[in-house]
């Protein structure tokens, strides 16, 4: 499991949990429900079994002891139809409800669309996966010759992350100032730029020799999608996927700092009051997490995947073969994550993603059958451990069996839901005590520490 925890002294106290906060929130670790796999044998994943979800309880309960303002969540493929719902409030100063259809940005997410297109490039023949780095971008990659775009795709390159370089560190007053109320939000990068900080910093292991979260690994796909396709990675995602799926909710803004559609607001907690933090400047991120989309199209999105609408099964494989993460429980694909939820629950394959203030979650099971997405805007600088069991209840309720998991039959609407399952004798190891993520899209500052 990996955990935050802010290193304050007499003289930092409040100032160092708040600037650690604007780095961390939803960028982090979200440690889900222990409990929520722990389930009674079976696959898990007949949806004829289970009756329809509701995971109402569990919005609430995000923002009531969560540290978070706003939740949506939709969970399709268990019941008959989809359940989808919100809690919360969008808008701290008019009180206005959370909209369930409402728009969010979903940052590391963005990932899996840009792996995608990249893939289909390969099944095409534009590329290959075990293609050198340097063969697309000569010159941009220290050791580029030695790095394939495969290791990109996986982090497995050793590439150093991008926004771990102290210039996106957020490290006094002044800066959380800036963020909160002046223009650190709204700088604008070209790729070449995030790049080239990264090449400033010595790998952290030699090519294919390790696994490290880097955000400048798929700044650098991005670049190969315009090199191969002569396009923007962004319009190549728009006309392979976003068209072709009809999400309509769905954009990758660049540099754009506003949404275009109803969407909840995002908050920094500061002794004067809550700054609100919604707008920024993605281009930040660029490749690595610029997208904003909504619960309803991020599960379409994942149900065309997985279920084999837009890869051929050779590209599909490649998708789903993963490398060991640095925490148990979790391996990375190209550009998704697998998660064992242990005894009696599916894998969940998807990913997660993070910017200060927003916070997605996007898993489902490998068929395309079942997914669950959730977007929940953590108030950034308050306490949001709260937010463990109520996620990992609405992970269980998509992929675990029926019955189980904490909550198990509350809100189902049937009867048999609630009655208990017998739990046979497994000798496989207990499920993961956290559901863990993949690393930030966004830097920690040197005020926190990781165990």
């Amino acid at each position: 499991m990996t955990s935050v925890r802010v290193r304050t002294d007499r003289r930092r106290g409040r100032l160092g949990a708040r600037l650690a906060a604007v780095a961390l929130a939803g960028a982090t670790v979200l440690a889900l429900a222990p409990t929520a796999a722990v389930a009674a044998g079976g696959d898990g994943g007949s949806a004829e079994r289970r009756p329809r979800v509701d995971g109402q309880q569990e919005l609430r309960d995000l923002v009531e002891r969560g540290g978070t303002t706003a939740a949506l969540a939709e969970i399709r493929g268990v019941g008959r139809s989809p359940w989808r719902g919100a809690a919360g409030v969008a808008d701290l100063a008019t009180g206005r409800p959370a909209e369930a259809d409402g728009r969010f940005r979903i940052g590391s997410v963005t990932k899996a669309f840009v792996s995608t297109v990249l893939l289909q490039l390969v099944g095409e023949g534009r590329l290959r996966l075990d293609d050198p780095v340097e063969r697309h971008l000569p010159g941009v990659v220290p050791n580029g010759a030695a790095i394939t775009v495969r290791q990109l795709l996986n982090h497995t390159s050793g590439l150093f992350n991008y926004t771990e370089d102290t210039r996106f560190l957020i490290t006094s007053e002044a800066d959380l100032e800036d963020y909160a109320h002046g223009t650190w939000r709204y700088r604008d990068y070209r790729p070449e730029q995030l790049a080239a900080v990264s090449a400033e910093h010595p790998p952290y292991f030699a090519p294919g020799q390790g696994w490290h979260y880097s955000n400048t690994n798929y700044v650098l796909a991005g670049m190969i999608v315009r090199k191969v396709t002569g396009r923007a990675w962004q319009q190549e995602v728009e006309r392979r996927i976003v068209r072709p799926l009809r999400l309509e909710d769905t954009v990758f803004p660049g540099s754009g700092t506003g949404f275009g559609g109803p969407h909840a607001h995002a908050y920094l907690d500061l002794p004067a009051g809550p700054a609100d933090i919604t707008r920024l400047n993605p281009s930040v991120v660029d490749a690595a997490g610029n997208g904003i989309s909504t619960t309803t199209d991020l599960d379409r999105f994942h149900a065309a995947l997985f279920g084999g609408k837009l890869l051929r099964p050779a590209e599909m494989s490649a998708l789903t073969d993963t490398v060991p993460g640095t925490v148990p429980g979790m391996a990375y694909g190209l550009g998704v994550l697998r998660l064992d939820l242990g005894p009696g629950c599916e894998a969940a394959w998807g990913h997660d993603g993070s910017l200060a203030g927003w916070g997605t979650l996007l898993l489902g099971s490998r068929d395309g059958k079942r997914q669950f997405a959730l977007s929940y805007n953590p108030f950034v600088g308050r306490d949001g451990s709260g937010a463990e069991e109520p996620v990992g209840s609405l992970v269980a309720k998509t992929l675990c069996a029926p019955g189980t998991g904490p909550g198990a039959g509350a809100g189902t609407g049937s009867p048999e839901a609630a009655a208990p399952v017998p739990v046979p004798e497994l000798e496989s190891e207990p499920v993961p005590r956290t559901i863990p993520r993949t690393g930030p899209d966004l830097p920690l500052p040197d005020l926190v520490t990781r165990s």
